[in-house]
């Protein structure tokens, strides 16, 4: 075993930089009898333990100050099961790997989130979801999968095999023990034509539960301080496949949506004040896009900036209420928001901690440039989501606790019995999950 012991003074930070931890120690196994091994040991010196995929999430949901599991040698395919319409994974495996591999098998997953920098442990763990009339997130298309407990045993999970373990851990927070590989719902690699477009906010809220109907896949981005957005349909396609160029492609994902938003926001934080005109401009110079592609390269981008967020999860018919007093919000406030307002969609599922647990979803985030002062608007705007039931993601910033989300979970209690039998001791408990589930 690779074992990396560490100072306290060695940070481990994530993505956003607005968390760090100081791990005692850290361990980065190559199996998962290395990986029960490590727990073993680190519960037998009372440590707590935590697994930390690539820092994508912005509480501190890995973090530690006891053993840090690293994922880095807990990656690949172990087993495609074609007859099936399975791919077993480990469950340190980066999702761009996870999408590549696949492809070149001519496999997909169903539906993804938007990036896919995670791993598929942190990514399901936390509730990292895309968009979907039908499809859900990457947590409802597991089908399987094997972790280690607290006493260091190795449990393998299925709707046939520990299926109330199986239930709860396909999103387990961490809580319920340290996952080692993920099975996942595959089908034959298809096409995507996404028709991306610019829509005034007035129709995209008049219309939202017609153009949510009528594509598999809608999202939309609303620009604070104007009334414009840019939607996106994503339809399956007979093809041909008709790619973005590469030049045209580049000059999109890349050029604007990075490298110029990069100046933008950093204009924007020294000057907050050219905030709204800069939003004017930027939102006026959209253009509609189609374009043809595989799965993956139609539902993810490259997001350079880095930025902090919060997403909330509200029933589906409170959507337009909640963005519309969200809107009302930054227009009379004095709030210089310089990062669009996401809103996404997902059917209701079976996973007692899904933000989409047993209702459909909508969901609105909203996202700060790294280093400007965000705790105002966050403050305020979830105020806006909790008056209509909203849940928050779990990845993402909020101040809830295990009181309120036991009130917006009805199987919240299920999923604590269960932690309660299976860490009791909490060896994998942090301060962020004593804050959610209580102690």
């Amino acid at each position: 075993m690779t074992v990396v012991r560490a100072t306290r003074e060695s940070a481990w930070r994530n993505w956003a930089g607005n968390v760090e931890a100081h791990p005692v120690r850290s361990v980065a196994p190559a199996s998962t009898e290395e990986l029960a091994a490590a727990v073993r040991e680190a519960a037998a010196d009372g440590l707590t333990v935590k697994a930390a995929g690539t820092g994508h999430s912005f509480t501190p949901a890995a973090a530690t100050d006891g053993l840090l599991i690293r994922p880095e040698r807990l990656t690949g395919i172990r087993k495609v099961d074609r007859a099936a319409g399975t791919v077993t994974v480990a469950a340190g495996t980066p999702l761009k790997v996870l999408n590549a591999a696949l492809s070149g098998q001519g496999l997909s997953l169903t539906n993804m989130g938007d990036i896919m920098e995670q791993t598929v442990s942190g990514a399901t763990s936390t509730g990292t979801h895309g968009t979907g009339r039908d499809s859900a997130s990457l947590s409802a298309q597991i089908v399987g999968l094997e972790m280690v407990t607290a006493d260091g045993s190795v449990l393998r999970c299925s709707a046939q095999e520990n299926a109330d373990v199986f239930a709860a851990a396909r999103l387990g927070l961490g809580a319920l023990g340290v996952l080692t590989e993920l099975t996942f719902a595959v089908e034959p690699e298809f096409l995507l034509t996404a028709r991306e477009e610019p829509m005034p906010f007035d129709r995209v809220t008049e219309d939202f539960d017609a153009l949510v109907a009528e594509n598999e896949h809608f999202e939309f981005y609303w620009f604070p301080h104007t009334g414009n957005c840019n939607t996106k349909r994503n339809n399956r396609s007979q093809g041909p496949a008709a790619p973005n160029g590469t030049v045209s492609g580049w000059v999109d994902d890349e050029l604007l949506s990075n490298g110029v938003f990069q100046v933008a926001c950093a204009v924007g934080k020294a000057l907050p004040a050219t905030i709204p005109g800069i939003a004017k401009l930027s939102s006026r110079a959209l253009s509609a896009r189609t374009y043809t592609d595989i799965p993956y390269k139609v539902f993810t981008s490259p997001r350079r900036v880095r930025f902090v967020e919060m997403e909330y999860a509200v029933p589906r018919e409170a959507a337009v209420a909640a963005l519309r007093e969200l809107r009302a919000l930054v227009e009379r406030s004095g709030f210089r928001i310089s990062f669009p307002v996401e809103v996404r969609t997902a059917p209701a599922d079976d996973i007692p901690l899904s933000t989409a647990s047993g209702r459909d979803t909508a969901y609105i985030a909203m996202h700060m440039y790294r280093g400007t002062p965000h705790e105002a608007y966050f403050t305020a705007a979830e105020r806006i989501m909790t008056a209509h039931g909203g849940r928050p993601h779990w990845g993402k910033l909020h101040t809830r606790d295990a009181d309120y989300l036991a009130a917006a979970y009805p199987r919240f209690g299920e999923f604590t019995a269960l932690r309660d039998r299976l860490d009791p001791e909490r060896v994998f408990a942090n301060p962020y999950l004593s804050r959610v589930l209580g102690d």
